[in-house]
């Protein structure tokens, strides 16, 4: 019975997309260095931002190494008012005997961060190990507070990665829920959702992570598919409430396009030479990541004054970008501060709008408000555009490959390829040849013994060879049943589940990623030790367990 309902469940939520949720509307088918434009102003009280508030205490705990991860400082809470501390630090630090540990530990109270997550007895499955971590992993609504803190609270619950990520994060969020949904939580699907129309509520985009830090930037936008996952399982009728909330995550991505021209972007709005317009990754911010202070301090050492900025906004818009990091993003695969992700047009981020604009599309269509049916046609027609560009400059007939552009020039990035090439499959952008062509180089090029591998380069960062990502292997998955491809997709999914048991019998944890090279090994690479817990992990696993949704219960291509 609960294999059933579990079966059930995810082949209704996924929709992969929006199969349910767009049938409503049958008829809508379908950087600069530039100061940025403002963003929204936070509602209610001003928000603590310790790299802001806390002046050079901040840069001097940070640079001090006294904590291994930058993350545990501006996790942080004081204990008074951070000018208040600011000013004892300056009147302090220069004298005989002051010690900079000593002042932190007396003056904030510092975050806790989960032990290993492991299985609590021998005869513990994975799956029964992963439910047990749902409430583990969970963190309860917290109402709007005075205490100084970098975490914005949420008025509903919602589900943590683990490890040293002990906030909420946007494109993670997604994956998660599908697992949820398939162990049959919807009311925390439902939750986590709330939360997510909160935050674009009060901020006008869903931030990286509920924390202060993370304002300036978003991360895929995952939005629309959570949508479309709580009216999959529901009623169709359920996506209406947050009508509002995607068109006002769009305006986010769009902010700027009646002014941007290819020689000027303007925030995460790019022409290319012929006047199209597509999206980038960004950041509003220009310096070094609170969270990542001294390695992005140390990265910026090594180039010129002159550059830093231009480089830390690379490294900023590489972290929405939720690859963080890859050679994707770099001329050089070994070397950060040849980061480009600002001059890249990003197939993924794009084929996710294009997603969102068909949703939002059905769901004028659906409403039937005056207006509704011209605004409508003009989402539905948008989102046609952006296919049609993405297929006249992303696709590449002669590899059979989907790549990343430079918006510039109009240039396809095809020296390096990675698994963003099955996103407009996921999505349903593809036509049935470019599916095939892709599933024949998927299987030739990145298939290993424990699934896919992310990109053909091994340039020690954590989104390369030999690692292997959930979220990427979900949607790969998702995007070859949608086309068919089906057993293709029965070999990716065995691989993965086989590789996350072996690791889980060896360890008895979920981990954040793995190395699908060797499944001997632990992946590595990134800017911090190898997590677990994990979020997405389980979420993918316990999908994959319930059984994908088979062809005919996608929308299919168009």
């Amino acid at each position: 019975m609960l294999f059933d309902v579990r079966s059930r469940a995810i082949r209704a939520v996924e929709a992969f997309a929006l199969a349910a949720v767009l049938a409503l509307s049958a008829g809508c088918r379908a950087g600069g260095t530039q100061a940025p434009s403002a963003a929204p102003s936070p509602a209610g009280p001003v928000l603590y931002d310790p790299s802001r508030d806390l002046g050079a205490l901040f840069a001097a705990v940070e640079r001090s190494a006294l904590f291994p991860d930058s993350k545990t400082f501006v996790d942080a809470m004081p204990l008074i008012a951070p000018a208040a501390l600011a000013a004892e630090y300056a009147r302090s630090h220069d004298k005989p005997g002051f010690d900079l540990g000593t002042f932190v530990a007396r003056n904030f109270i510092l975050p806790v961060e989960l032990p290993p997550v492991v299985r609590t007895g021998v005869g513990e499955s994975m799956e029964e190990h992963v439910r047990s971590l749902w409430p583990v992993l969970t963190r309860e609504a917290a109402p709007e507070s005075a205490a100084l803190s970098t975490l914005i609270p949420l008025p509903r619950p919602y589900v943590v990665p683990g490890g040293r990520f002990r906030e909420v994060y946007y494109w993670d969020s997604y994956f998660t829920m599908l697992g949820l949904a398939a162990d049959g939580r919807l009311d925390l699907v439902r939750d986590m959702l709330d939360d997510f129309a909160y935050l674009v509520r009060r901020f006008g985009h869903v931030p990286n992570g509920n924390r202060t830090y993370y304002l300036s930037r978003s991360q895929p936008p995952f939005l629309a598919a959570m949508v479309a996952l709580v009216a999959g399982a529901t009623d169709t009728g359920e996506a209406l409430p947050y009508l509002d909330v995607l068109e006002t995550e769009h305006a986010f991505w769009m902010d700027g396009e009646a002014g941007a021209t290819p020689a000027a972007p303007v925030r995460r709005v790019v022409r290319l030479p012929d006047g199209a317009v597509l999206n980038r990754y960004w950041d509003d911010r220009a310096d070094p990541r609170p969270e990542s202070f001294r390695q992005d301090a140390a990265l910026a050492e090594r180039v010129p004054a002159s550059r830093r900025a231009a480089l830390f906004r690379n490294v900023r818009a590489t972290a929405e970008s939720g690859w963080d990091f890859s050679s994707r993003w770099m001329r050089d695969p070994r070397d950060l501060r040849t980061l480009e992700t600002t001059d890249i047009a990003p197939l993924d981020l794009n084929c996710l709008l294009y997603q969102e604009e068909r949703l939002i599309a059905a769901l004028r269509g659906r409403r039937g408000r005056p207006g509704d049916a011209e605004v409508a046609r003009r989402f539905a027609a948008v989102a046609e555009r952006r296919r049609r560009v993405l297929l006249a400059v992303a696709w590449d007939s002669a590899s059979g490959w989907f790549d990343d552009v430079r918006w510039r020039t109009g240039e396809r990035i095809a020296t390096r390829p990675t698994l963003a090439a099955v996103v407009p499959l996921y999505v349903g952008l593809a036509d049935s040849a470019e599916a095939w062509a892709v599933a024949a180089r998927l299987e030739r090029d990145f298939l290993r013994p424990g699934g896919l591998v992310t990109s053909l380069v091994a340039s020690g960062q954590q989104w390369d060879a030999p690692n292997g990502w959930a979220p990427l292997e979900w949607m790969a998955v998702a995007g070859l049943r949608r086309y068919g491809e089906n057993a293709l997709a029965d070999t990716i999914s065995s691989r993965w589940l086989a590789l996350d048991r072996h690791v889980f019998r060896a360890t008895g944890r979920m981990m954040e990623k793995y190395d699908v090279e060797d499944v001997s090994r632990r992946a590595g690479g990134g800017e911090y030790p190898a997590q677990d817990g994990f979020g997405w992990t389980n979420g993918v696993a316990e999908a994959l367990l319930a059984g994908p949704p088979t062809a005919g219960s996608s929308s299919g291509p168009e």
